[in-house]
């Protein structure tokens, strides 16, 4: 995957479009780094967007998994969120035994770009391919909207990881902690016999 671009796999049933998924390298080597890898070894899955569907969302996130490793070999984490300001826990990570780490800090940075609130994530996406000392910020404030603006969430985020090789596998289980219930009471940890490793709202 280019070092500054999304990669999005369209879903397709029975001829008919389906939905997206979509994957984004990060802008900054934080993503990775808590893991031990750079920008080039680590991204993020950052939407499942789907119309109605036949197939289970696990099953779809799976297929693009395989076409995401097969396209680019270097990679070894997926990392992805589910935000809790959204009332989602990770139901289609936790079906796809994904590693559950805990949360994000409380408090985060999100701006208003166009009269929409994006995360500060987002942004840092939008703004991958600005200039050496230039914020994101700046960036997306000179080339998008000059009325962008910074705000603060006390929300909190669940993260999961998904290992691409058994040796990343190896560094990520010792963090793995019990999945957070969901709301219709499914099982908080992964099924008897099974250990974490791969699956709208998050």
């Amino acid at each position: 995957m280019p070092r500054s671009k999304i990669a999005p796999f369209g879903v397709w049933e029975r001829g008919e479009f389906a939905g997206v998924i979509v994957f984004g390298r990060s802008a900054t080597a934080a993503l990775g780094s808590p893991y031990g890898l750079d920008q080039t070894e680590c991204v993020e899955l950052l939407r499942v967007a789907l119309r109605p569907h036949e197939h289970p969302v696990t099953q779809m996130v799976a297929a693009s998994l395989r076409q995401l490793r097969a396209a680019c070999p270097g990679l070894r984490l997926i990392v992805s969120y589910a935000d809790t300001a959204q009332g989602h826990r990770g139901a289609i990570y936790q079906a796809g035994n994904w590693i559950y780490t805990g949360t994000t800090n409380p408090t985060n940075a999100s701006y208003v770009v166009h009269g929409q609130l994006v995360h500060g994530r987002t942004l840092r996406h939008m703004a991958v391919n600005r200039p050496a000392g230039e914020t994101a910020e700046q960036f997306v404030r000179r080339t998008m909207d000059p009325h962008v603006r910074r705000v603060l969430e006390t929300t909190v985020k669940h993260r999961y990881l998904y290992p691409l090789d058994r040796a990343m596998r190896r560094t990520v289980t010792p963090m793995a902690k019990p999945y957070p219930p969901q709301p219709d009471g499914a099982p908080a940890t992964p099924p008897p016999g099974r250990t974490p490793h791969h699956d709208h709202p998050h």
